[in-house]
């Protein structure tokens, strides 16, 4: 169980972080761009951790308060989810 559980947790966070690169690189290309609300299911469905590296290492949505805020939300509460999970 714990491995399965840390795989989709690594996977997600890999689509995360290539999800803000590729926005960023579309932002910067004026190219039709992948929704914010795309983003948050990511984020929510597991992968914040990998959307919070993206927008750091990228400088991508780290203007927006609620992005800034609530992906490290999200991480803390995934973290806290794991930590019960495998216990």
């Amino acid at each position: 169980m714990e491995s399965v559980l840390t795989l989709y947790y690594f996977i997600l966070s890999v689509v995360g972080f290539i999800s803000m690169k590729i926005d960023k690189k579309r932002a910067r290309n004026d190219e039709y761009r992948i929704s914010e609300k795309t983003l948050w299911v990511i984020a929510l469905l597991g992968g914040a951790l990998g959307s919070w590296a993206g927008m750091n290492v990228f400088r991508h949505k780290t203007k927006h308060l609620t992005f800034r805020v609530g992906m490290p939300v999200l991480v803390i509460l995934h973290s806290a989810l794991i930590i019960w999970a495998v216990r």
